[in-house]
């Protein structure tokens, strides 16, 4: 049985200069509660990675207004403009990854493996500095697998052991992330006996989920 913390015990967990995964694709699917909490705590130098920096009040855009982003490891940023203004600033260092290696270098952490072989970005930008691995006569670029610190993700439904079920398009990165965080904070809708969840509809066991955030009374 997981005992349910709260978001402010969840919060303190996670030090400066930590690096954190976000779930959520523009704001659906992330754990706003603890983004609030995690802006309002003035924690600062976070490595942040998050597939898009939504706008500027969803998502983890309220990260970004309290400046505890030091580096953003992301796909798309261009909807935000507190992101864009700290990057073109040289206040916040950013790597874009494309989306498809970016889930994959996560899933690769996740799953021990040593990296991806992909051939998106051979020949421009993104190979700089990489190294190219040719198979069959193809050239691939070799990326690195991706964790974190902290995963920080959401959930439909918890149940006491731990277990999540996802809602739809909500799902997104939530369980690929709940793979690679060393330690992992999810925040629920609703937390039920055990027995209440479909085995078919749990999609993140509950070993893999380290704290579970309960709503405040």
């Amino acid at each position: 049985m997981h005992l349910a913390i709260s978001v402010d015990e969840a919060v303190a967990m996670i030090p400066d200069g930590a690096s954190v995964m976000l779930s959520g694709f523009m704001g659906v699917g992330t754990p706003d509660g603890i983004v609030h909490a995690l802006a309002e705590s003035g924690k600062k130098d976070l490595t942040l990675i998050s597939n898009d920096t939504a706008r500027d009040t969803t998502g983890p855009g309220p990260l970004f207004a309290a400046k505890c982003v030091r580096k953003l490891i992301c796909s798309h940023m261009g909807l935000n403009t507190i992101v864009q203004a700290q990057y073109a600033s040289g206040e916040l260092e950013v790597e874009l990854v494309p989306q498809g290696s970016f889930v994959e270098r996560i899933r690769a952490a996740g799953v021990g493996l040593g990296g991806i072989l992909t051939p998106t970005g051979v020949g421009t930008r993104i190979a700089e500095g990489k190294k190219i691995i040719n198979v069959q006569g193809r050239d691939y670029l070799l990326e690195e697998p991706l964790s974190a610190d902290f995963a920080l993700i959401a959930a439909r439904t918890c149940d006491y052991a731990g277990n999540l079920a996802y809602m739809l398009t909500a799902t997104n990165f939530n369980p690929i992330m709940a793979l690679s965080g060393r330690t992992v904070i999810c925040e629920p809708e609703e937390i039920v006996p055990v027995g209440m969840l479909s085995p078919d509809a749990i999609k993140t066991p509950g070993v893999l989920v380290d704290h579970v955030i309960k709503k405040a009374a």
